[in-house]
């Protein structure tokens, strides 16, 4: 079973058991150091995430209430409540796997696309870090998919929009630049911090989410 699938297979469990849970990291707080510390990671998977998963819980409880009284206009409200925390869980979810201590390359068929898209991979790296560098405010750079057009694409979301619901887009490569994501050891320098995570870019896990989404 594909990692996509195991997610989905979670999630659907999970919205049956109606509580939706933190994802285990699959590496130590301290892992990814010196390029993310161990004290960002414990806040930021530890606090940061697990809000998103306890607001996340408790608007699915108010809006199933909402729905059983036919509140439609309490519904409403919660909605934007809802896309909010759940993309915050989805995003992260994805951002952690995409990250890994051990050294990887993109898959032949990936970094060929890649190449055939930005000239080079080290302009692709360029172009996507200049592009999360430049997000007003909060938000995420991403390396997705489109499957309408069979290319690669890259581009910028705001807060916590969940990408392939919000574009179409299938996500393959996540940067959060979130200030939580990288103040404590960063400060306000996001170039620096988005400039160091290409050397713990988990290229397997993209390449994986790149060949299910072009074989679906």
């Amino acid at each position: 079973m594909s990692f996509l699938n195991r997610n989905l297979s979670r999630t659907i469990k999970a919205a049956v058991r109606g509580k939706h849970t933190l994802p285990k990291l699959p590496y130590d707080y301290g892992a990814l150091a010196p390029i993310i510390s161990k004290d960002i990671l414990e806040v930021h998977h530890g606090k940061h995430h697990q809000t998103y998963v306890n607001n996340l819980n408790a608007v699915e409880e108010q809006m199933t209430e909402a729905h059983s009284k036919k509140d439609v206009n309490k519904v409403v409200e919660l909605s934007k409540n809802y896309a909010f925390n759940w993309g915050g869980h989805l995003n992260h979810s994805i951002y952690w796997q995409n990250l890994s201590p051990t050294k990887s390359e993109p898959s032949a068929d990936l970094k060929k696309a890649i190449e055939e898209q930005f000239s080079s991979f080290e302009q692709f790296k360029k172009d996507l870090s200049a592009l999360s560098v430049g997000v007003q405010g909060s938000g995420w750079g991403w390396l997705g998919y489109n499957k309408k057009s069979k290319k690669l694409q890259i581009l910028a979301v705001g807060n916590q929009e969940p990408l392939q619901a919000v574009t179409g887009l299938v996500p393959l490569f996540a940067i959060d630049v979130w200030e939580h994501a990288y103040y404590l050891q960063y400060k306000n320098v996001r170039a620096k911090y988005v400039e160091a995570i290409w050397d713990i870019a988990n290229w397997k896990d993209i390449s994986d989410r790149y060949a299910e989404a072009t074989c679906n």
